[in-house]
């Protein structure tokens, strides 16, 4: 099973790259989100779907993205297909959200998508949450925070609105912010 591919960006086509890793050269598919965030040196997560009359591999700069697009296609009528198509249209945060207020309309939005499977994303995705956890400092922030005793989901609000270029800057920050929670 192929985990990530690393490497340099050989060609990007529309919703694809080609990626070279060591000369032997991969195609992979990509959301929108992963897209516009690939070039030069690259390290992409993979999700592998083998079928009889294809092996097609999944790119993702984004774990959560990985995590949201192997959800997805856990739900009956879901193929790979709307489950990029959403990955394109919200990312995982975003995402999580209209799973959260069970936003019917928004998931609407995204093509390939009706009333019939938008309610059943809905009901089935009930629990779906991200990892904030997207680089080192909110990763520092986040369980520093939670050793203070404040709780996640509030941590989490509060981290996704901070603006810091340090660690220490965005723990005073949140801190600030958390008082008034």
């Amino acid at each position: 099973m192929i985990a990530g591919l690393k490497g340099k960006i050989f060609k990007k086509k529309i919703n694809s790259v080609l990626i070279d890793v060591n000369g032997v050269i991969y195609e992979v598919l990509v959301s929108v989100n992963s897209y516009s965030e690939l070039d030069g040196d690259v390290f992409v997560y993979i999700s592998e779907i083998i079928r009889e009359d294809s092996y097609t591999l999944y790119g993702f700069v984004d774990e959560n993205e990985k995590k949201m697009f192997d959800t997805l296609i856990k739900i009956n009528g879901v193929g790979a297909k709307v489950a990029m198509a959403i990955c394109s249209t919200f990312t995982p945060a975003t995402f999580a959200g209209i799973v959260q207020t069970k936003n019917l309309s928004a998931l609407k939005q995204v093509p390939g998508i009706g009333p019939k499977s938008a309610s059943r994303i809905l009901v089935e995705l009930n629990d779906f949450s991200v990892d904030i956890q997207t680089d080192t400092k909110t990763g520092d922030a986040l369980k520093a925070l939670e050793g203070l005793g404040f709780k996640k989901d509030a941590i989490s609000k509060v981290l996704k609105e901070i603006k810091a270029t340090s660690t220490e800057e965005m723990i005073k920050e949140a801190l600030k912010k958390l008082a008034s929670f």
